[in-house]
């Protein structure tokens, strides 16, 4: 007791307690995972012993390893365990087992910090949907799989240090050999540096609603990265744009967004009375408290926007939060839609044809004589013409 109090006293006694710690908490988090993938192949009472033996032993190995760095020669057997435990660690393979073991802790702690700062967004409102929202997803998601792809990185490179390859000499010949392939990559670092301008600019981010390349796709971000981004169509399609070929992003869900509501009326309506009948949709539909925390300012009736033999166009103005439109413009199109048909201004539709039926008149009708034309024979007969002297 009085070495392990000894021991205490010192800064360093601590420094090699925590990072022994830290090797066997790494330790086992890493054969509990190979534990978790044989998990569905044997029979849950075996998982369960296998997960118990395994907690048990990764106590007691640890513990070992402790008393072992603290010098705790006191306890004999814990405390050779532990030698034993130290000098495995320094063989190849034990350095393999630490570095991947620090390399899952690193991967699961970027992933908690990634859930920590982007929390999961499933029922949350249309009304907490802003551009910070977007930006620190998008950054979130990035990050994410950038600090993964350095962890694999140093990994793997201290993983071949361990097992005795000069990574030096190997990092020369992956440079070598990177810059050969970036001359035939070319599209591919065109793709990363536009993501890298996108994410910059803040163009759009993850949950934004978007066209790319003049409407020819059309859909919701659902993942933004230095290469690609991901767009979900309405009907469920996903589709995979390198963000090299991102020309023309038109976006609908930037800052605020704003709901064109028209209404085509027939020609022989009441135009002035079909406006007030808009207006007081428009009004008491931003008045309505179900609806109005989604404005940003009243509604704008902006009157006839059209003439056509189908109908008159009449037009309104919604300023709403961002992917608030569709929400709203639907209960636009259902309220006016009633209250149209209650005043009586009827339904717009194609312009009526006339079509005329004539009975024809009964009995046989009289062909008109032909006319008669009168030819003289001399004058088809070159013969007569020749025997006829000239008068």
């Amino acid at each position: 007791m009085d070495a392990l109090i000894v021991q205490l006293t010192q800064p360093l006694s601590w420094l090699k307690l925590g990072f022994t710690l830290l090797v066997g908490y790494a330790v086992w988090r890493l054969v509990a995972a190979l534990l978790q993938l044989v998990t569905p192949h044997v029979h849950r009472r075996i998982s369960g012993v296998l997960r118990w033996l395994w907690g048990v032993g990764a106590v007691y190995g640890t513990l070992a390893a402790a008393v072992h760095t603290l010098g705790l020669s006191d306890v004999p057997l814990l405390y050779d365990q532990g030698a034993m435990l130290a000098d495995g660690f320094r063989a190849s393979a034990g350095q393999v087992v630490v570095v991947g073991s620090v390399a899952l802790i690193a991967w699961n702690l970027v992933t908690l910090a990634a859930r920590r700062i982007v929390p999961d967004t499933a029922g949350v409102g249309v009304a907490e949907f802003n551009r910070r929202t977007v930006r620190v997803q998008t950054l979130a998601a990035v990050t994410k799989g950038s600090l993964r792809l350095v962890i694999v990185i140093l990994a793997g490179i201290s993983v071949l240090q361990a097992l005795g390859v000069n990574a030096t000499a190997l990092l020369a010949g992956v440079s070598v050999l990177g810059l050969a392939v970036g001359f035939g990559a070319q599209s591919l670092i065109k793709d990363v540096f536009t993501g890298f301008f996108i994410l910059l600019e803040d163009q759009y981010g993850v949950g934004d609603i978007i066209r790319v390349n003049g409407g020819t796709l059309s859909g919701t971000v659902e993942r933004l990265t230095l290469r690609l981004t991901v767009l979900r169509a309405l009907d469920g399609t996903v589709h995979l744009i390198p963000n090299g070929q991102v020309l023309t992003v038109s976006v609908s869900s930037k800052d605020w967004s704003q709901v064109l509501a028209t209404f085509l009326v027939p020609n022989g309506a009441d135009i002035d009375r079909a406006l007030e009948v808009m207006e007081q949709v428009a009004v008491q539909l931003h008045a309505d408290p179900q609806w109005h925390s989604r404005f940003l300012a009243p509604p704008e009736v902006q009157g006839v926007t059209n003439l056509s033999s189908d109908g008159t166009e009449l037009r309104a103005l919604l300023k709403v939060l961002p992917k608030a439109q569709f929400a709203v413009g639907r209960e636009f199109n259902r309220r006016i839609r009633v209250a149209m048909s209650a005043a009586d201004l009827g339904i717009p539709g194609p312009a009526p044809l006339e079509v005329r039926l004539v009975q024809a008149p009964s009995g046989p009708v009289p062909n008109p004589a032909p006319d008669i034309i009168k030819i003289d024979e001399r004058q088809m007969d070159p013969e007569a013409k020749k025997a006829d002297p000239p008068r």
